[in-house]
């Protein structure tokens, strides 16, 4: 339990200063920012409790809060993100594996990962530009933001899975 709880602060961390040091500052035909630090709400396991889930991606979601200047919308975002994934996880996992499995392209196979990355990336990304924005006047451009910021995300993601195969 306490290398578990390790190894998520040491992810959180490390994804927390890679958005605050550098992606923070990548931008895209001016709309598209990868959203990187979304990757921790995503590999939780089948088994993990759900009220620690919501505990994990709301810290994270202060934290990049508190480094981003986007004040509450990064916590709300992940923190919906975080009460979706264990029943998003569900609709991807087959029924007879094990409890704790993580979710992964190891044990879930690529399809089923990067359409489980897709649906939490685009549902977090239009939370997240909806809140940051509160405007539906340059809808155009929200969608913009959504579709590139989503896409760019889900390369980063594709890119770390592959590399931890």
């Amino acid at each position: 339990m306490l290398f578990d709880i390790l190894r998520r602060l040491m992810v959180m961390v490390v994804l927390c200063l890679a958005q605050a040091l550098v992606l923070n500052r990548i931008q895209l035909f001016h709309c598209a920012t990868p959203l990187l630090y979304a990757y921790f709400a995503i590999i939780f396991p089948r088994s993990y409790p759900k009220w620690a889930i919501l505990v994990w991606c709301f810290s994270m979601g202060v934290v990049i809060d508190a480094f981003s200047n986007t004040p509450g919308v990064a916590s709300a975002s992940l923190t919906l993100m975080g009460a979706l994934q264990p029943y998003l996880l569900e609709l991807f996992l087959p029924r007879d594996v094990d409890d704790r499995v993580k979710a992964s392209a190891n044990t879930m196979g690529m399809g089923n990962f990067m359409s489980l990355a897709t649906i939490m990336m685009l549902i977090y990304c239009m939370v997240f530009f909806t809140v940051n924005l509160f405007s539906f006047f340059n809808w155009l451009y929200w969608l913009e933001c959504v579709v590139g910021s989503a896409l760019l995300t889900l390369a980063l993601i594709f890119t770390i899975e592959t590399i931890r195969k």
